[in-house]
């Protein structure tokens, strides 16, 4: 491909603007690690322990009328306050577990209300299962971590893998942090959520990167400038199949939260977050800490003295 098609190709200088996505970046993050310090994130019980209550009332309700019921029913208990989502269906949560017992006393209370339609679906984890659950959702994410720089290191270089890891933290971190500004439960439908952003993520920078990795073998790359700009006309030449990829899972992720269930609504949620920061972060983020390292690679060999110097 001549240098003419080449500047075709590029339509923006992202490379020598990546400061200002760094920038942009950690913006984003500080504010939402700040979020996660002084709010703390809204743990479901799969990680926090208690009991998760589903309703299905069948007809219109009052959210409140349903509290006073749970205050009968179930007394000396702490609940969020009652959700009402999808056909006539409502949802609390109780920071402890709740006896099975006081359950079925409320829903023969809610029935006696509402009528005999009405059904009840609870969800109880208990605190040492509930330690145990996120102490293997940390390892099931370090272990991904691991095995993915492992992979890139040995398929590119190690300059690549660092990159790329990188890239998953930002990844990672993005929907954390999205999800303590909006209050959105993590359960661990999230931590699903999480791995198949990662996994979505590590195949569109392995395309960008496996696009350098071809380039480098046909394009000059001698100095610095040469080097952007043959990262620049990489990331055009996959621009158009980043963008179509991510979009084809965005909006199918996008019927789901609007569409589907309560139950796989936060999975959605996750999954747009993390879909979006992705692949932001392999085209804005990875390639651009790839140039980065392998600039500062250029410049400390340019400068080291020769062996017979000395």
């Amino acid at each position: 491909m001549s240098s003419k098609r080449h500047e075709d190709i590029v339509k923006f200088d992202i490379v020598k603007n990546r400061r200002k996505f760094f920038l942009f970046s950690g913006i984003i993050l500080v504010l939402g690690l700040l979020v996660t310090l002084f709010m703390g994130l809204n743990l479901g019980v799969d990680f926090k322990a208690g009991t998760r209550l589903d309703i299905y009332i069948g007809k219109e309700f009052n959210p409140s009328d349903v509290e006073q019921l749970i205050k009968q029913h179930v007394p000396d208990t702490v609940f969020t306050p009652v959700t009402p989502y999808g056909d006539h269906q409502a949802q609390t949560r109780f920071d402890q577990t709740v006896d099975a017992e006081k359950l079925k006393s409320l829903e023969k209370a809610l029935k006696e209300k509402y009528g005999p339609q009405v059904t009840k679906q609870e969800a109880t984890v208990d605190p040492s299962i509930a330690r145990e659950l996120v102490r293997k959702a940390a390892i099931a994410v370090s272990i991904a971590g691991v095995g993915i720089i492992v992979y890139i290191a040995i398929r590119f270089q190690l300059l690549f893998g660092i990159a790329c890891i990188i890239g998953l933290i930002h990844d990672v971190l993005v929907p954390i942090a999205l999800f303590s500004v909006f209050r959105l439960e993590v359960d661990l439908t999230f931590i699903a959520a999480i791995l198949t952003i990662v996994g979505y993520s590590i195949n569109d920078t392995i395309v960008i990167f496996d696009r350098i990795r071809e380039n480098l073998r046909t394009m000059k790359s001698k100095t610095v400038e040469d080097l952007e700009h043959l990262v620049n006309v990489s990331l055009w030449q996959t621009m158009r199949r980043s963008i179509f990829t991510v979009a084809t899972v965005f909006f199918t992720a996008l019927a789901l939260a609007a569409l589907g269930s309560e139950s796989i609504r936060n999975f959605s949620l996750a999954l747009i977050f993390g879909l979006v920061s992705g692949t932001y972060s392999s085209i804005f983020i990875a390639a651009q800490v790839w140039v980065a390292l392998k600039e500062r690679e250029m410049k400390k060999k340019r400068f080291s003295p020769a062996p017979n110097e000395g």
